[in-house]
């Protein structure tokens, strides 16, 4: 014979507050204008999809594609009118992520922000978590 050792209780909680979430990737509003302006060039794509691949010298590398179509497993994250999805192998590295759009004299180009990079490449194609 087993005897139980844990017990149990449910109760029904009634009027829950619901904590706000913070979004998987967030933009900031010059990577917000950038998108936009990118988009408005093609109506048939409804945003852009972030992902990663395996690739550089440290592992990992960022994709950034337009889409026509959100996928079966994307996240998808709306800010100011803009889409973003995110693919499903990419969720949990890209978590916490903010991206920017950074223009100088020499280049022009989106800056992902990733809390969760534990080292990069001297270059700074690539990453690792």
């Amino acid at each position: 014979m087993l005897a139980s050792l844990v017990r149990a209780t449910v109760q029904a909680v009634s009027k829950r507050k619901l904590q706000p979430t913070q979004a998987a990737l967030t933009l900031t509003p010059s990577a917000v204008n950038k998108i936009k302006q990118l988009l408005k060039d093609k109506p048939e794509h409804v945003g852009v999809k972030v992902g990663v691949r395996a690739r550089g010298c440290n592992g990992l590398s960022y994709t950034l594609e337009y889409t026509k179509t959100k996928g079966d497993s994307d996240e998808e994250v709306i800010q100011d009118g803009v889409r973003v999805f995110m693919e499903k192998k990419a969720q949990l590295t890209l978590l916490g992520t903010e991206t920017d759009y950074v223009e100088d004299k020499l280049s022009s180009e989106f800056v992902f922000n990733n809390p969760n990079i534990k080292g990069t490449c001297g270059c700074g194609e690539s990453f690792n978590i």
